[in-house]
């Protein structure tokens, strides 16, 4: 059976009302046969019968004792040796000891005897003089009646306080229950596939921050949620387009369509199609390694402007084939980093250099460095980079068309890759362009040694 937060919060918060509500009734129900609930009220009560007590004649003295029990009140005057003066009998005796205690007492104020069996009563004693003589007065009052109106009064106002609280929680609660009813259903519809449900809260507590961090999560994954759908549909365009032309070429050159002298020519465009699917390929399989964060990482201690020099000696065929001048200035430095990764990082960018760089072109590699950190910057003399596309650039698949020509042949995921072998290492990578005079892509290296914390 579901249980309701609503419904947990309404029993729980009158149960600690009601052992509250318990507790205070025993507890002030013991201070009710306290003596100092009534203290100031039982001595001026005896003070006023001391005065009706001297004032009253020996003979008249029954009159007064009933008349006091009719009131609640029964008096006993005694002397030192305990004799009745009264000539009455009362419901209660005192002890002889106690009789003279009483007389003897230095003080004029009542003093409160110890409890009686039937605790609404008490007993106050205090000195008297009648015709001369030393007496004690002693008076006993009976408050069981206003103690079983005070209980009642207390009951009722308990269960009032009961009854009220609990109509103000039922209120109460439906602040509290309320979001989270929404915030239950908006998790639901985002568990559907839809991620752009928001909800809106003015509150600035938990529940609030609690609202707040599902609008951003389900922002997020809305971005995710896109990212992949663009993803695959990159990929997909991706492979189907060097698939279908291998796919009509094949079918060419297997129908004997195309003429003898022009079938290497298909066969090197087939052979070209394949190596793009291979590449897309490798460069698929290595962003996934290094997004698992499980990617081997092997750092060691290297020359970097010797990396970068082999990596320019590598790519000769390609600058040699645009006649593209490589202006070289590095200073001698040392690394410590994956030597296999970074090569990917310099190839990556010393091949985007010469691809988007004119015939006759000029790309220039700059190695400098200080006490922190290395700067490596690699400019071409293409057409640069317009500024609306330069935070888009590291994103997968993505192509700036108005910076290629059908010649630049890629798939958008170099950049990708070099970002993430960079964060890898915590480093970091920035561009600067201008239209028409190239782009400049500088790659910063803090200064570490063998001895640091390495991912």
């Amino acid at each position: 059976m579901k249980r309701s937060l609503y419904l947990r919060i309404v029993a729980t918060f009158i149960s600690v009302v009601l052992l509250s509500l318990v507790a205070s009734y025993f507890i002030t129900s013991l201070f009710f046969h306290q003596e100092v609930i009534f203290e100031e009220e039982v001595h001026n009560v005896t003070s006023q019968v001391v005065d009706l007590v001297e004032i009253t004649e020996h003979d008249k003295m029954p009159d007064l004792v009933d008349t006091l029990r009719e009131l609640n009140l029964e008096i006993l005057i005694v002397n030192e040796q305990g004799e009745n003066y009264t000539g009455t009998f009362p419901t209660f005796t005192v002890a002889r000891d106690v009789a003279q205690q009483v007389v003897h007492s230095p003080h004029d104020s009542p003093v409160a005897l110890p409890y009686a069996e039937r605790e609404e009563t008490r007993v106050l004693g205090i000195p008297i003089t009648i015709n001369n003589e030393p007496y004690a007065l002693f008076v006993t009052f009976n408050y069981g009646e206003e103690v079983n109106t005070l209980k009642r009064i207390t009951l009722v106002a308990l269960f009032l306080v009961l009854l009220i609280g609990s109509g103000l929680i039922l209120f109460a609660s439906r602040y509290f229950v309320t979001p989270i009813k929404k915030l239950s259903s908006a998790a639901q519809k985002v568990a559907t596939g839809d991620f752009n449900v928001r909800l809106k809260s003015k509150n600035k507590d938990e529940i609030g921050e609690l609202i707040t961090n599902f609008n951003h999560m389900a922002s997020e994954l809305g971005k995710i949620d896109k990212m992949r759908d663009d993803f695959v549909s990159n990929v997909s365009h991706e492979i189907q387009s060097p698939l279908t032309s291998i796919k009509g070429f094949t079918k060419a050159l297997r129908d004997d369509v195309i003429p003898k002298e022009h079938q290497k020519e298909y066969l090197d465009i087939i052979y070209q199609e394949s190596d793009r699917l291979s590449r897309l390929g490798e460069n698929l399989l290595q962003l996934a390694s290094l997004d698992s964060e499980h990617h081997p990482y092997h750092p060691e201690t290297y020359r970097i402007d010797e990396q970068i020099r082999r990596t320019v000696v590598a790519t000769e065929p390609l600058w040699s084939e645009k006649n593209i001048h490589i202006n070289l200035e590095l200073a001698a430095h040392e690394v410590y980093a994956d030597q296999d990764l970074f090569e990917q990082v310099w190839l990556n960018l010393i091949t985007n250099a010469i691809k988007y760089s004119e015939e006759d072109g000029t790309v220039e590699i700059l190695l400098e460095s200080d006490d922190e950190e290395l700067n490596v910057t690699i400019k071409d003399s293409g057409k640069g980079i317009p500024e609306e596309d330069i935070p888009h650039l590291y994103e997968r698949f993505y192509k700036v068309d108005q910076a290629r020509s059908s010649a630049v042949k890629g798939n958008g995921l170099g950049l990708s890759i070099v970002r993430k072998i960079l964060n890898l290492h915590g480093c970091s990578i920035s561009v600067q362009s201008k239209a028409g005079v190239g782009s400049a892509f500088t790659v910063t290296i803090p200064i570490k040694s063998e001895g640091d914390d390495q991912p």
